[in-house]
């Protein structure tokens, strides 16, 4: 395929190399996009999703917040796909700098991958909102409804809710990445969602690769534009 064969020249000619990563590229391990026709946006609830996974809303009805967050944003057994690993491959070849990613689901890190920004946030890291002492999410398995502290204060998932502001080490990390990159190669994602999708704007390097299943407003100043599944692309690229 013509256009694999322009992503492995591309790759193997770069040196700091970015990737942006999006819900397609978890799509892949059982995760359900937020905004496809058939995603969590699209489905009926008491309250609309924007709304439950707003600040506002986790503080007045955290019941109601953990019962939805529980439902449909805890996946268990997942696992990192075939592009989270090629990723992590990348990265400790020495071609890959940096993962910059929407999803909030840690595979990048169980995958292998070290420097990743969040940005908005991972299930994985909880706070209790009174002493800011941290957990892990085992604090949902030792509590049923909703997860308090030792202290009694109510505990936060480490998620960047709807209303709060992305942070801002992540935000700095982030940008500094994207803008001292070579190459960078967005991935899975619409590029609807800001403020994380105007962050390739900070891009100024040589190649700007685009795999996303559907077009996207970015593809006309890309590159190169493959639309497929990430993992289905990614798989075929050999690391050198």
């Amino acid at each position: 395929m013509e256009s694999i064969v322009k992503l492995q020249d591309i790759i193997d000619s770069s040196r700091r190399i970015v990737f942006f990563g999006g819900a397609g590229v978890s799509t892949e391990s059982g995760i359900p996009d937020f905004r496809s026709t058939d995603g969590l946006y699209n489905m009926q609830y008491k309250y609309p999703p924007e709304m439950i996974l707003s600040h506002d809303f986790f503080m007045s009805n955290p019941q109601e917040f953990y019962r939805f967050y529980r439902d449909k944003l805890i996946v268990p057994g997942i696992e990192p796909n075939v592009a989270h690993l090629k990723l992590a491959e990348l990265e400790r070849a020495g071609k890959l700098q940096a993962v910059v990613t929407q999803n909030i689901d840690d595979l990048h890190y169980r995958a292998g991958s070290r420097q990743v920004y969040e940005l908005h946030g991972t299930t994985s890291a909880y706070t209790c909102l009174r002493c800011r002492r941290h957990y892990g999410i085992e604090c949902l398995e030792q509590q049923d409804t909703v997860p308090h502290c030792s202290c009694g204060g109510l505990i936060k998932p480490d998620v960047v809710l709807y209303g709060e502001s992305l942070r801002g080490d992540v935000l700095e990390g982030a940008i500094s990445a994207i803008a001292s990159a070579d190459t960078l190669i967005i991935a899975g994602t619409s590029l609807t969602v800001y403020p994380a999708a105007g962050l390739v704007e900070y891009f100024g390097g040589d190649n700007l690769v685009l795999i996303n299943r559907d077009a996207t407003p970015m593809d006309r100043r890309a590159d190169l534009v493959i639309h497929d599944k990430v993992g289905r692309v990614l798989e075929q690229i050999k690391v050198n």
